[in-house]
């Protein structure tokens, strides 16, 4: 069984900032990718940053501003995010890849005001 743990989100006035947190119960050296969708009502789930072999990709509309990160003696990656605007208001969740299987993040709310 894998498991993923998300904390940070919460509620921001625009230009503000959150960091959010995903930790797994398995080492983050043996995943092979690792990352945050962000998936607002009605919308599709869409990749938000991925951190993998090869480096790192960020949406269009988050570079710049959001940083994905990771702690390898915590099993946890982070999404810093910055200059957060309303159209960053989506429930967030943590993805990983591990031995061929993927798992979800129960998701967390990121809720910015205008």
């Amino acid at each position: 069984q894998v498991q993923l743990v998300e904390s940070g989100g919460g509620l921001v006035q625009a230009g503000g900032s959150l960091r959010l947190s995903c930790t797994a119960s398995v080492s983050l050296s043996s995943i092979t990718s690792m990352g945050w969708y962000r998936q607002a009502p009605g919308d599709q789930r869409v990749l938000v940053a991925i951190t993998a072999l090869g480096g790192t990709n960020y949406a269009d509309s988050v570079k710049g501003r959001f940083t994905i990160s990771r702690d390898n003696p915590k099993n946890t990656v982070y999404l810093q995010m910055n200059s957060l605007k309303p159209e960053d208001t989506a429930v967030y969740y943590c993805r990983l890849n591990y031995r061929g299987t993927v798992y979800w993040g129960q998701g967390t709310q990121v809720t910015v005001s205008s």
